[in-house]
């Protein structure tokens, strides 16, 4: 006899009352949060975890000697460990501590850019987030490499017959999404990665939304540098990791200079720390660093599986409910996709709508997403976006609906 298929569980009105935040009200509405691809709501561990900081155990952490110097450290170093598992890294000294995607994007760019040279290629996708195209842009004005553009389908996939013949001998990096933050495609960052190696190239990963609607296992995916945000994994802002696979860390130059990365200093030169302190200058975000370890702590206490379902649920609901309304277009169809719903509509201005939706608790975001040439592509100049977190639930889609539909007839 077969064993029962054991069914995900989640338990989400009690994940909400996690969220203080979700028990206020906007203009004398219950809130509605659907602007988490923004950033995320965070649990009471994660609140906890950092205000515990800077009640009982702040110091500078690597630095000193004393007892709250050591609890801050034993408790920063634990943040990296757990990011190192969160991803599936080989070892901790492969995570670099950041600020965030951009940080990491930016070092990855000074640090891997600075090895290359005039007529070197770097290639990209049209869905990429400005805090993966600015810094390229930057590194082609300053080093003279070319920049090259993946296309997206009409259904917002990424060609990935187009991806492969860019790549030839000169590619030095593909830099592409694992999840747009506009059309929640999910990109096949293996296959990507395949294609790139496999002409010599680097790959790096924006990981900055699949890492919260995604299984991430870097070693499985293979890409040299994968980077992520920690505000949108409900975890604090000024948080985030970059990853680097193999010897890279020991093989690039330090992004930041100052106290920390160094080993030694003289009048003439200077000496660099271990990696991953190398590339870790100044002073951190440390409070917020170790909330990132609790975020990292709450979210493998959930089951994964359920949460991908709970999120695709509330997906498809909306998207059935958008694409019966008249006058909307949603951007992005794309067979895999995470909890994130970008659409625009011919009778109102996205700004117009996300204002009328917030008089009624709805927050949802609009304008281009910091992803301007997407938006191009799309043939649109902006559009409003619903994204989805574990926290909400069907009646918030059904709340967002109800408000649409409100805005549509004050409109028209």
């Amino acid at each position: 006899m077969n064993a029962p298929v054991k069914v995900p569980t989640l338990d989400v009105a009690a994940i909400r009352e996690q969220f203080p935040i979700l028990k206020r009200e906007v203009n004398g509405q219950p809130l509605v949060y659907l602007d988490s691809a923004a950033s995320a709501q965070k649990p009471r561990a994660v609140i906890d975890a950092v205000s515990g900081v800077y009640e009982h155990s702040y110091a500078n952490v690597h630095r000193g000697l004393h007892t709250l110097a050591n609890e801050a450290t034993a408790a920063f170093e634990g943040a990296r460990e757990k990011v190192a598992r969160f991803i599936g890294a080989d070892r901790p000294e492969q995570i670099v501590l950041t600020r965030g995607t951009t940080e990491a994007i930016n070092l990855v760019a000074y640090s891997f850019g600075s090895t290359l040279k005039p007529g070197d290629e770097i290639v990209l996708s049209q869905m990429e987030h400005h805090s993966n195209i600015v810094p390229w842009l930057l590194l082609k004005e300053r080093a003279g490499v070319e920049v090259k553009w993946a296309p997206v389908t009409d259904a917002g996939e990424l060609d990935y017959a187009a991806l492969e013949a860019l790549i030839g001998p000169k590619t030095k990096l593909v830099a592409i999404t694992h999840m747009s933050n506009v059309l929640g495609t999910a990109t096949d960052a293996s296959r990507i990665t395949e294609l790139a190696h496999a002409r010599g190239a680097a790959v790096l990963i924006d990981g900055s939304q699949s890492a919260v609607h995604m299984a991430v296992d870097v070693s499985e995916i293979g890409c040299d540098f994968f980077a992520l945000t920690g505000h949108k994994l409900y975890g604090p802002t000024g948080a985030g990791a970059l990853y680097a696979s193999g010897d890279w860390l020991d093989r690039l130059p330090p992004f930041l200079g100052g106290g920390e990365m160094i080993a030694d200093v003289f009048e003439d030169g200077v000496t660099f720390a271990d990696v991953p302190h190398k590339f870790e200058a100044g002073t951190p975000s440390i409070a917020d660093v170790i909330g990132l370890g609790a975020a990292i702590d709450w979210m493998t206490g959930l089951d994964r599986t359920a949460v991908m379902e709970h999120e695709k649920a509330l997906l498809d609901r909306a998207t059935q409910g958008l694409s019966a309304m008249d006058g909307v277009r949603i951007l992005g169809t794309a067979q895999e996709k995470g909890a994130i719903l970008s659409f625009a509509a011919d009778w109102a201005h996205p700004h117009d709508i996300a204002q009328i939706l917030d008089r009624y608790g709805v927050a949802v975001r609009a304008g281009h997403h910091c992803a301007q040439p997407l938006m191009r592509r799309m043939g649109v100049s902006a559009s409003a976006r619903a994204s989805f977190a574990v926290y909400n639930t069907p009646e918030d889609v059904d709340a967002f609906l109800s408000a649409l539909n409100k805005a549509r007839e004050f409109l028209t």
